[in-house]
């Protein structure tokens, strides 16, 4: 084969989960089509054609609420917000009076009623925007149970398959299976989308945003290379052969995360509820250094009682005896409303009332979730820290601060997800005893580019210099006070750059538990020095491709540990 054939074979991509596999496309079915406009038959009982959406819907919310049950983590998460859109009144209410006042058949008054709901999400921008491919998902689910149909989701070819889509619905990635999916490939979505979060998490190599994956085959044999963000179709015999033969990747952390010369670089774990933190126990995690807190609270009309608070945070308190968990108060609001603390109708949520933020209008929702948190660390060995979300001022970290003091907590800390807050770190740590860098949001709102869409891959990458330099600014903030600034975003994950984020002065890193032996295993390898050279070398690129190529090409140590 010739370079110039396996080039034009090769199409590129984001790496976002790394890893290196060879196996057969199973490609996601397409989106049913639409129903047929034809009116309902005369005679047709419309009255009971309307119960019957309302019937669909309510098992279709059923499934997935089982499913949501069966999973964990970030996963649960996904499949709960998918129930609860499936449960929304508007879509079935409109649905149902299409029934009743077009004579629309039921399979087409749902079509027509979630292309209305999901437009009304899109005109709202920012992450309700996103939302609009879960009414979508939920839309060709109930329209399958209508007509007696299979349901959409991944396919089951019988064998192991590397997976190609157009992109992904929240719900079907949350139900990935690693032992049969060997890799995912996308045209869509982007490198902090929830595919990549959830394929990361799984271990399984995943690509994004991938140029010409739309043509790619059922059947047909691809190298998916997770880590250089490629896909080689028809790989030659030799190539295939070396990917079969290449070690397994660690899946445990056997040490504490350290650089060669013995600089302490915490390896810590994002979760999301009980059953995540025995998993990031079990995969080695040095501590929690992200516990989303809104599993206690999604899918509900009502905020949790402090009892019922407690129990589930003194659970994963249990999972880290003695050591740090960093424990995150509720997130609300963009693409987690909760009615009892987000208002709806706003004209931008991603810009609007989310975070601490919710606190301003509900001081009762967060100082509950405080009194349990308190509660919880006071019966427990573990060296419990609080942050806040969304947090852009000095005066909303001090306030956060004065409230944790008052229910006994003495180690607040602050999120910094927002430009604000990374260029002034230093006022916002002057109390907050710490930072976390949420670099997932840090560069949407620094780059101002939605995360899920493949169009802007590439200005949604924390390689971008200009989120680099934030990252600098904040670790700068806190370093004459001795404040740790950690990161917890999807960054810390990426083996690659998780010396430079050292470099720029990170304290600790936070992520997937599976992707805490490659982190662990980089930074074994390099000096501090050496990653303030790789941290300087990055910040000295023009792009974020630049950027991240000059890295790679500085660290031979990827290629043996098949990074």
């Amino acid at each position: 084969m010739t370079s110039a054939v396996a080039a034009a074979l090769t199409l590129r991509g984001f790496g976002v989960s790394p890893g290196r596999t060879v196996g057969v496309v199973a490609r996601m079915p397409d989106a049913p089509p639409a129903p047929s406009p034809e009116p309902s038959a005369p005679g047709t009982d419309l009255v009971t054609a309307a119960a019957a959406v309302d019937d669909a819907a309510a098992r279709v919310q059923d499934a997935l609420a089982r499913a949501a049950d069966a999973a964990t983590g970030e996963s649960a998460d996904i499949l709960v917000v998918t129930a609860a859109m499936a449960a929304d009144p508007s879509l079935a209410d409109e649905a149902r009076r299409r029934v009743l006042e077009n004579r629309a058949t039921p399979a087409r008054a749902v079509w027509d009623a979630a292309e209305l709901v999901a437009e009304q999400l899109r005109a709202l921008g920012g992450m309700f925007a996103d939302r609009a491919a879960d009414v979508r998902d939920v839309r060709d689910r109930i329209i399958a149970e209508l007509l007696g149909l299979r349901p959409p989701g991944v396919p089951d070819p019988g064998t192991p398959f590397v997976l190609v889509a157009r992109d992904l619905a929240p719900a079907d990635t949350a139900r990935l299976d690693p032992a049969h999916v060997l890799a995912v490939v996308t045209s869509g979505g982007g490198p902090t989308a929830h595919t990549a979060i959830l394929a990361r998490a799984l271990g399984i190599p995943c690509v994004v945003a991938v140029a010409g994956a739309d043509a790619i085959s059922d059947g047909e044999t691809v190298l998916v290379d997770g880590s250089l963000g490629e896909v080689v179709r028809g790989p030659d015999a030799g190539t295939v052969e070396r990917v079969g033969r290449a070690r397994p990747r660690p899946t445990r952390l056997e040490r504490p995360g350290r650089t060669a010369d013995g600089h302490a670089v915490p390896l810590l774990a994002n979760v999301a509820d009980p059953a995540g933190a025995a998993a990031a126990a079990e995969a080695g995690a040095e501590g929690i250094g992200l516990f989303r807190t809104e599993f206690e609270f999604l899918g509900r009309t009502t905020a949790p009682g402090i009892p019922e608070q407690v129990a589930a945070y003194a659970q994963v308190f249990a999972a880290f005896p003695g050591r740090r968990v960093v424990i995150r108060t509720l997130d609300a609001g963009a693409d987690k409303p909760l009615p009892f603390v987000t208002a709806a109708g706003e004209p931008n949520p991603a810009l609007g009332v989310r975070g601490l933020r919710t606190s301003w209008a509900h001081p009762g929702v967060l100082d509950d979730q405080l009194a349990a948190i308190a509660q919880a660390a006071a019966s427990s060995s573990a060296d419990v820290w609080v942050m806040a979300p969304m947090v852009a001022t000095a005066d909303e970290a001090d306030a956060f601060v004065a409230r944790c003091a008052a229910h006994g907590l003495a180690h607040a800390g602050v999120m910094v997800e927002v430009p604000a807050a990374a260029l002034r770190a230093g006022d916002l740590l002057l109390h907050a005893r710490f930072a976390s860098l949420g670099t997932n949001d840090l560069t949407q709102y620094a780059m101002a580019a939605d995360r899920e869409l493949a169009g802007l891959a590439r200005l949604s990458t924390p390689w971008q210099p200009a989120v680099l330099s934030l990252v600098q600014l904040a670790c700068a903030g806190g370093e004459p006070r001795g404040r740790p600034v950690g990161v917890c975003g999807e960054a810390a994950a990426d083996p690659v750059l998780a010396p430079v984020l050292v470099g720029l002065g990170v304290a600790s890193l936070s992520m997937t538990p599976r992707a805490l032996p490659d982190v662990g295993a980089v930074l074994a390898t390099v000096t501090l020095e050496r990653c303030r050279e790789l941290a300087g070398l990055a910040l000295a690129q023009r792009t974020a491709d630049e950027a991240r190529s000059a890295v790679r090409a500085s660290l031979d140590v990827l290629e043996e540990l098949g990074l």
